[in-house]
């Protein structure tokens, strides 16, 4: 026997009894997004290293860390381009949208995309190496109400999903004019205590210090729960737009709390910054891993790529989390309403061809192709959850009739078989 070969390590399959949850948390992504005003893009799943290292940061854990890297083959290896695995959306967004011209023909632009990304993070629960994220960007506004209308479709998107109590966590982080001197406060305290930081922690002090707020490590969280915090040091312009943000979120009557340890792991952030955290406890909880939901303002991201100056907002919500959180509402592959029970192979190939029929007309519809007897395909129908059986069989081809029986009930009736899409159309009207 050969050898059995595993799928490589953190790449999870997704099989048709999971796609239910999948697929309704997909359309309420997409139906909720829509509605809001935002057009789906997809980009590449490969794209240039450059992009990352300018867009997210070369010094964030994601570059140096995390990202799947390797150079073309392609025409262009002779240069030694250098391309990645996508670790993230944004910037792929913001790189699709220089390149196409968008800005220079919209002034405001709405944008969501939906896809795998790749990370080769330490695996936990809720976090793969590749995982799925559905996300939103608004660029061209600066102005506060941006960020109050993106996080509403994110609160109306979680909301649609019946995955218990979400908080939304936000804070400032400031500007260019008023973080690098929370910064250096920051640094001066962390070095301080850096005996007490983790050893990653302390690597991150001297390269992405703001990143230490966010490590879930005990020790480091009892240090930072000390640390200057990033509201004292906000510069006016800074604070009247996050006082206005707050307001606004007031007026739409979503909760939140200010939290000033966000920071978020991106360097492409600029004043606003949230997150929605599940509090969903036990077994079907997220544990440590229980954002769901992320983003905020990033209006230096579009120029620093090579584009103009356009402010841009966004979220990306993690479908693998989401599925996780939804497992529970057991939203399964769609049953068939008709089940097709074939007697012979002439009734096998009648089956064949009226079940290609009512599909192409809309219908779903299942048979049993390896044939065999009635209990056995009877079985088989009944475990596919099928609304609806017909057994086909030398007296139904030769009279061109059938019964329809409901399986819940064990009601019959009988039926054309060439007007077999109408009475299954009616049933559903009157279900």
């Amino acid at each position: 026997m050969a050898e059995r070969i595993s799928a490589v390590k953190g790449m999870n399959d997704l099989l048709p009894e999971q796609m239910g949850v999948w697929h309704r948390i997909e359309d309420q992504a997409r139906g909720t997004l829509e509605r809001f005003g935002f057009g789906e893009v997809r980009t590449p799943i490969l794209e240039k290293t450059a992009l990352f290292v300018r867009g997210v940061g070369e010094e964030t854990d994601i570059v140096g860390k995390e990202m799947y890297t390797f150079e073309d083959r392609g025409g262009e290896a002779k240069a030694g381009t250098m391309v990645s695995l996508r670790p993230e959306g944004t910037a792929p967004a913001v790189r699709a949208a220089i390149e196409h011209n968008v800005f220079g023909q919209e002034p405001l632009v709405r944008w969501y995309y939906l896809g795998p990304m790749f990370r080769r993070e330490r695996q936990q629960k809720g976090r793969y190496r590749q995982f799925y994220q559905v996300g939103a960007e608004i660029y061209g506004a600066s102005a506060p109400h941006a960020d109050a209308e993106l996080i509403d479709a994110g609160q109306a998107f979680l909301s649609s999903l019946d995955i218990g109590e979400i908080t939304l966590e936000i804070n400032s982080l400031g500007d260019e004019s008023c973080r690098p001197k929370y910064i250096e406060a920051l640094v001066g305290y962390l070095k301080s205590r850096a005996l007490d930081l983790c050893p990653e922690c302390q690597r991150r002090l001297q390269t992405n210090t703001l990143r230490v707020l966010d490590c879930k490590n005990e020790s480091c969280k009892r240090v930072t729960a000390e640390a200057p915090s990033v509201d004292a040091f906000l510069c006016e312009p800074c604070r009247e737009h996050f006082a206005t943000l707050l307001g606004l979120l007031d007026g739409l009557s979503i909760e939140y709390v200010v939290n000033p340890r966000i920071v978020r792991g991106l360097d492409y952030y600029t004043r606003t910054v949230f997150e929605f955290v599940s509090h969903l406890q036990g077994e079907g909880g997220l544990g440590s891993q229980n954002t769901v939901c992320a983003g905020g303002r990033y209006d230096r991201l579009v120029k620093n790529l090579g584009g103009p100056e356009v402010p841009a907002v966004g979220f990306a919500a993690g479908l693998d989390r989401l599925a996780l959180l939804s497992a529970k509402n057991a939203w399964g592959a769609r049953p068939p309403e008709l089940f097709l029970v074939s007697l012979g192979e002439q009734a096998r190939q009648r089956a064949l061809l009226l079940a290609s029929e009512l599909r192409r007309k809309g219908a779903f519809v299942d048979q049993d192709l390896r044939g065999g007897g009635l209990k056995a395909q009877m079985r088989r129908a009944d475990k596919s959850g099928a609304t609806f059986t017909l057994v086909i069989g030398e007296s139904e081809l030769a009279s061109g009739k059938a019964n329809l029986k409901r399986m819940a009930t064990g009601e019959q009736r009988e039926v054309v078989l060439s007007s077999l899409f109408d009475e299954l159309s009616g049933s559903r009207s009157t279900r």
